[in-house]
């Protein structure tokens, strides 16, 4: 079992930023990729971005690409989504997700319905304009 906890939402002006924080106890998950995604009201949950167990891959949503930056730090079991240049479009729920994949194209090619073994409950992110 592994348990994830996201951390660092909040209220940001548009062009702010935030730095989310997703920390994963339980088994290792030494060796399997993680993403994040995302939930605005009404709309389906929605890929953002994904990275390899080393950090040598990464995968980013075309919305924000050359915005948003993931990076982990495995021996404190932890991934970064850090969010430069926000618009309100990015107001959303942000959630940490992995298993059962090792490769990060998984978690960009989700579709609702895929299988991912473990969600966090999500933090809140407004970007007010």
């Amino acid at each position: 079992q592994v348990h994830l906890v996201e951390s660092g939402g909040g209220l940001m002006q548009a062009g702010g930023s935030l730095r989310l924080t997703c920390a994963a106890s339980g088994r290792s998950f030494s060796g399997y990729a993680m993403g994040w995604f995302r939930q605005a009201p009404g709309k389906d949950r929605e890929f953002v971005g994904s990275t390899s167990w080393s950090g040598a891959t990464t995968y980013y949503a075309d919305s924000v690409k050359g915005r948003f930056t993931i990076s982990r730090d495995n021996a404190l079991n932890t991934v970064y989504l850090q969010m430069n240049s926000l618009k309100p479009e990015d107001t959303a729920v942000y959630y940490c997700a992995t298993g059962p994949s090792r490769l990060p194209g998984y978690y960009r090619d989700y579709e609702p319905g895929r299988q991912i073994d473990y969600w966090g409950q999500g933090t809140q992110v407004t970007v007010s304009s």
